[in-house]
């Protein structure tokens, strides 16, 4: 490419951008040509929620502006010309029809924003009864109309009432009498929603994938696997979409950010302080000691049970802290007396004074201060930014993801294994300022799971310390080097409650002392 070439180029990508309608005339021209989210989201090549943001508040950049305003564009042409006197519609377009009753098989589904009844092109077996059927409500394939949801025993006798089809499964199957299928061995089930749910819930989105992945580069390990680690950040977010529907609480995924949250310089950090541990013991009792370096299985995975902030973060001043609140505290720490057998808790930080730290770390703190364990004062808060919280914000997501890496040990399926585990370390990784992901930007929590995942190794420490064991070295997430008897206090094995050993030497007088350690990964 010439220097001019370059130019042109450079030119051609700082152009006007594409024009899009207000966000309730984009909900308007999807809604009226009747796709889903999904079906949307699929078309552009992102999430639902993605598409829901951009029919609120948000705006796409960049390409998938261009993407979108074509999508738009193109909807809005097809109506105009519906409307103009002796104009057929244009081929694939429905025509223009009177509003819905309510209840109307053609209503969209309560509950669901008025877009989650998804007309399929391939039927597919209804929840119900088993037959194909051409309509998903809320992700579950099912007939609209109670007449046609039907097995091949005998029919049950019709309701008093029209059924309102524009229910959730479960209230369907509330409205009409119970529908029982023969199973393969002959006998009858009931419909409950766990008896269909599990062989298409998320977990099953992971073994579709690394199926069809392996279907398409014929078997071959190596290649798959390459393939399916590229893809982990999408294919995460599509889980956490999975994972979500008909959850309590919806995920705000661009909210405004304090300064504290934005990077100082371009390739800086923010104010935020982690509290990574980086603590290695300076004296050991006399004598020499075998020391077992353990390695913490799924250290971010399990992280990903915490408390995290839901909405906007709010600044406060002057306050004492709220346990159903959760996000980013300015605190001076308390001063630690225990360096020489524990490490401490907010990590080593040479400059002193106050710091921003996360939910965990603060709650840390606030617990080693309690009659419990006595061994700090408390945190002392200056100001916080914070927003109403929840511990099971991404509970569905991570057992998820704890199945299916339970069912790949299992089954010694390395293929997998390396896809979860690139599925929820990248998620962890890149909900920050990344270019990876632009599904979710939320730097508050990738600073509060990370943070989790240190303030879980640092109470395995505590743990180890208070069985008697004597504790060597913590290091990041998820190395922790101790003396004794480990294994009657932390189970082996690769279970995310269990740890593997990852190295063993001696130690103390008389002792060569081990220098070379292991990397810090995240498993």
């Amino acid at each position: 490419m010439s220097d001019f070439d370059a130019i042109d180029s450079l030119l051609a990508a700082v152009g006007p951008e594409a024009r899009l309608p207000a966000p309730e005339q984009r909900r308007e021209l999807r809604e009226r040509a009747r796709l889903s989210k999904a079906q949307a989201a699929r078309a552009l090549g992102v999430s639902p929620s993605t598409v829901a943001g951009w029919e609120k508040d948000r705006d796409p950049a960049g390409e998938l502006r261009t993407k979108y305003a074509y999508l738009l564009d193109g909807l809005a042409a097809k109506f105009a010309a519906e409307t103009e006197p002796g104009t057929a519609p244009g081929p694939g377009v429905a025509p223009a029809a009177e509003p819905a009753a309510p209840g109307s098989p053609t209503e969209p589904a309560e509950g669901g924003d008025g877009d989650e009844v998804e007309v399929l092109a391939v039927p597919e077996p209804c929840v119900l009864c088993g037959r194909p059927a051409r309509h998903r409500v809320e992700g579950f394939t099912q007939h609209l109309d109670p007449a046609d949801c039907r097995t091949t025993a005998p029919a049950a006798p019709a309701p008093a009432k029209p059924v309102n089809t524009s229910v959730q499964p479960e209230a369907v199957q509330a409205a009409q009498p119970p529908v029982r299928t023969p199973g393969p061995s002959g006998s009858s089930k009931g419909p409950a929603r766990r008896a269909f749910q599990e062989p298409s819930g998320p977990a099953d989105l992971i073994g579709q994938a690394v199926r069809a992945v392996l279907a398409e580069h014929h078997g071959d390990v190596d290649a798959a696997t390459a393939a399916l680690l590229k893809r982990a950040i999408p294919d995460a977010m599509r889980l956490l979409d999975e994972t979500r529907k008909g959850a309590r609480y919806d995920i705000v995924a661009h909210p405004a950010i304090p300064d504290i949250l934005k990077k100082q310089t371009s390739r800086g950090a923010d104010q935020v302080w982690e509290a990574r541990p980086k603590w290695t013991r300076h004296d050991l009792p006399p004598g020499r000691h075998e020391v077992t370096a353990l390695d913490i299985n799924g250290a971010y995975l399990s992280a990903l049970k915490t408390h995290l902030p839901l909405g906007r973060l709010e600044h406060s001043t002057g306050l004492a802290h709220d346990r159903r609140r959760a996000g980013l505290y300015l605190i001076t720490p308390p001063a630690w007396e225990h360096e020489a057998v524990l490490p401490n808790p907010i990590g080593n930080r040479d400059e002193p004074g106050p710091l921003w730290v996360t939910e965990p770390t603060l709650r840390l703190l606030l617990r080693l201060s309690g009659p419990r364990y006595g061994l700090c004062e408390p945190p002392e808060i200056h100001e916080s930014y914070t927003s109403g919280a929840t511990e099971n914000l991404l509970e569905k997501f991570r057992i998820a993801l704890k199945d299916a890496r339970d069912a790949a040990i299992e089954q010694d399926d390395e293929v997998t294994l390396e896809y979860v585990k690139a599925m929820y370390s990248k998620f962890v990784s890149t909900m920050g300022e990344s270019n990876y992901n632009r599904e979710l930007y939320r730097p508050d929590w990738m600073h509060i799971i990370r943070s989790q995942a240190f303030a879980n190794l640092w109470l395995k420490a505590l743990k180890a310390h208070d069985e008697g064991l004597v504790v060597v070295r913590a290091m990041g997430t998820d190395e922790l080097h101790i003396t004794g008897d480990w294994r009657r206090v932390f189970p082996e094995g690769r279970g995310v409650t269990e740890v593997k050993v990852k190295d063993t030497y001696t130690a103390g007088t008389d002792a060569t002392e081990h220098t070379e350690t292991a990397g810090e990964g995240q498993e």
